[in-house]
Formats: structure tokens, sequence, C-alpha cells
């Protein structure tokens, strides 16, 4: 469903990404992982069109999305969860989940408020408080609501689990396998190959704005020189 072909783009004068080439099939669960500063979140950014793409390209069941402004990037069918979370902090957590409600025809199951407060009961606990008073786990849950509620097709998320306490993240990992189980695409950015072991199918490494190796996380755990040399401090 999602495929990116030599994938070149960057800040200003400064290039961050050499060629970047991955896809993703409708269904699966697949990884960008690597050390800091090697060009994950640039193709987040790239693949939503908020950085422009210098060459290659990118599509989205096979029909071009190269260089398309945000907003029809999503209404095709990419939500996102960004890093740093990003509520809207004026609103309400309510008025939050409904400023992105988005139905896509009836067709499946789609994601209302409803069940979105099913898949994370806090929210519903707090539906009518401050998104600025929230924990950052609670922020986390809502920015993921969020974008659920745009019915989206693929779900990105990067880094939805840095900095949260270790029973928040268990819950924000379980609420992925959740989203799996129910058939939704989703590419993850995230440090914990642990947790991503029972979740994800194929990690993708990125070392210096490219993908040096693709494979399952069972082929990553049986080779630690492999770690060591790309995910290593």
């Amino acid at each position: 469903m999602l495929k990116l072909e030599g994938v070149a783009a960057g800040y200003g004068t400064s290039q961050v990404l050499f060629g970047m080439d991955f896809t993703a099939a409708q269904g699966e669960v697949i990884s960008l992982i690597g050390r800091n500063g090697m060009g994950k979140t640039t193709t987040v950014r790239t693949l939503m069109g908020m950085l422009p793409v210098r060459s290659g390209s990118i599509s989205l069941f096979g029909k071009p999305i190269t260089n398309l402004p945000p907003y029809r990037i999503a209404r095709l069918g990419v939500g996102l969860v960004p890093e740093g979370r990003r509520a809207f902090a004026s609103l309400n957590v309510e008025e939050n989940l409904i400023a992105t409600a988005r139905l896509t025809g009836g067709k499946g199951n789609p994601w209302t408020i409803d069940r979105v407060y099913t898949l994370f009961p806090r929210l519903q606990e707090r539906r009518k408080q401050s998104a600025r008073t929230l924990s950052g786990g609670e922020q986390q849950m809502l920015v993921v609501g969020r974008a659920l509620l745009t019915n989206p097709q693929l779900l990105v998320l990067d880094e939805a689990t840095e900095g949260l306490a270790p029973l928040i993240r268990h819950e924000i990992w379980q609420c992925l396998r959740v989203l799996r189980e129910s058939g939704l695409s989703i590419l993850l950015i995230d440090k914990n190959l642990a947790e991503m072991t029972t979740l994800v199918q194929r990690h993708h490494i990125v070392e210096k704005g490219r993908v040096v190796w693709v494979g399952s996380p069972e082929e990553l755990n049986r080779d630690p020189a492999l770690r060591d040399r790309y995910l290593g401090i």
C-alpha cells in the first residue's frame, strides 16, 4: 500500500535522506529503527508532505502522493502520531477528538469517539478536562485517539512511547497490538525492540538517510553484531 523509492529530502541546504526505499503492505506492521539523527523522523515528515521530496517518489495504493500537501495525504488515509505528542492544549479531551473526527462512508468498523473511549477508557474519564492538564501518557493516548478518528488506512507513529512511565508504555503497546489485530497498517518508529518483537513484522534499519537492512525481529535478535553496529550507543 505504501512505497518509497529513492527518496531524497532535507532541510534547507542540508540533505538528510539519500535514497530512502521501503514498502508496506496492507495490514502489515513495519518499523524504522536506528540511532538518533539517521533520518527516521525526516522520513515521516517527507511522507506526510511536511518536507519536499527533492528526488524519488512516494506512492499510496499505487497512486503518487509525492509532494502533496499534508491535508491531502491525511485525506487519502494516512494518520500521524507525531513526535512530542502535540495535543491542542487550549481544548479539552473531547474537543481534541471532535476536531479530527472523520467518517469514511461507513465501511467496516469506522473509528468513532465512543470506540476511542473503549480503547482508552482513561480519556472518557477525562473527556471534559483541558488537554494541557493531562499527564504525558494521557496526552499520548489522546493524540493516538485523535489520529484514529481520521479513520486512517495507515497509522504512522513517531516515538509514541518516548518519555512515558513503564506502565503507560505497556498500555500503549497493548493498544497497538489491538490495532494490529484489527488489520490496520502501521509504520512505527521506536527504540523499544523488546516490545516491537511481538508487534512488528519487518524492521528497517536506517543509517545516514537510507535503509541498510530489512528483516524480521527474530532475524535481528539472532544477530547481536548487527544490533551493535547499527543500534548500539
